[in-house]
């Protein structure tokens, strides 16, 4: 008689890794599964660096600040392409609300990485309008930039921190991540599950009063397979020392004021960071009802809104987002 014995072959499990660090003026944290730690900062910064040379306004010798200053000799690299043609579709499809090319409305309101002007007046503002709209600019197959007006200034900052998060997950990818969470400045990509709660990652939604310094949850929802980016005017603001004035961050676009719409903040969930994060821009510029008619046209993008109606703040979950809302969990990493 043969006996066959049959040896037990359990497979290895991946262990949970974090790393932490800074990028894009704010701070980051990792989290992912893997056989190995195989992501390292190394690789991080890399990515980090590239998305900086080519898109951050901060870096005077970046394509983009040279694109700002006139140089027409500079070829616009994949990245600065995604970015473009990503900010060409959502300007379209926003009506305009949402627009690269208030960069000169930024620097003016003391937003961007210039001193603001002393007077902004209707005279001001007409003379700015001139180089403001992304119908006035193109990217050519071969990579050049063309302004009709030599001063229209690219801000791409309400995209390409997302897209930056979009390519660190891609990097994670390569480096054989199995499972991770990505959390920048407030800005998430998630893939996966936690693989510890053999669940989806939780995170958390911050709410509109949270001070910067103790910063408080109003809602936790569940996420895999997307990015979750946040826009708000509660903390992003600047009021004037000589008139008392207070000019919010969110620019519109179409008529150049610095003004609170009716939406507090725009939460959005979509395929990419990078889509998430354009998206909230444009529902922050666009108010509530405009918001909800674009949203009736998208695919894919589910949102929770806050806004004001009276004296009084409502709250807006899409359907698709309402359903991975959770009550009293905590958010992973927090």
């Amino acid at each position: 008689m043969t006996v066959f014995v049959l040896w037990g072959c359990s497979q290895p499990t991946p262990s949970l890794y974090t790393l932490k660090g800074e990028a894009f003026g704010t701070t980051y944290a990792i989290q992912y599964y893997s056989l190995e730690p195989t992501v390292s900062m190394t690789g991080v910064d890399s990515v980090i660096q590239m998305v900086n040379n080519s898109v951050s306004t901060y870096i005077p010798d970046s394509d983009i600040s040279r694109i700002n200053a006139g140089d027409s000799t500079v070829v616009a690299d994949q990245i600065f392409a995604e970015v473009f043609q990503l900010s060409e579709q959502v300007f379209k499809e926003s009506n305009g609300y949402f627009d690269p090319t208030i960069g000169v409305l930024r620097n003016a309101y003391g937003f961007g990485d210039v001193s603001p002007l002393e007077v902004i007046d209707e005279s001001v503002l007409d003379s700015l309008m001139v180089m403001v709209g992304f119908d006035k600019v193109k990217l050519l197959p071969d990579g050049q930039v063309i302004k009709e007006h030599p001063g229209i200034y690219f801000d791409f900052n309400a995209v390409a921190k997302g897209y930056g998060i979009d390519l660190l997950g891609k990097y994670l990818d390569t480096q054989g991540a199995t499972d991770y969470l990505i959390e920048l400045g407030g800005e998430i990509v998630a893939k996966g599950m936690n693989l510890n709660r053999q669940g989806p990652w939780v995170v958390g939604i911050e709410a509109i009063n949270s001070p910067l310094e103790d910063r408080s949850f109003q809602a936790s929802l569940q996420i895999s397979d997307r990015g979750m980016a946040s826009s708000g005017n509660y903390r992003k603001y600047r009021i004037d020392e000589v008139t008392g004035k207070r000019y919010v961050h969110t620019i519109n676009p179409l008529n150049g004021a610095a003004q609170q719409s009716d939406l507090t903040s725009a939460t959005v969930l979509a395929p990419t960071c990078a889509q998430a994060d354009a998206y909230a821009t444009a529902f922050m510029a666009m108010g509530y009802q405009r918001s909800l008619e674009l949203l009736s046209e998208l695919n894919g993008i589910e949102v929770y809104l806050t806004y004001q109606e009276g004296d009084e703040v409502k709250v807006f979950a899409s359907p698709g987002l309402g359903q991975q809302l959770l009550s009293g969990f905590p958010a992973d990493g927090q």
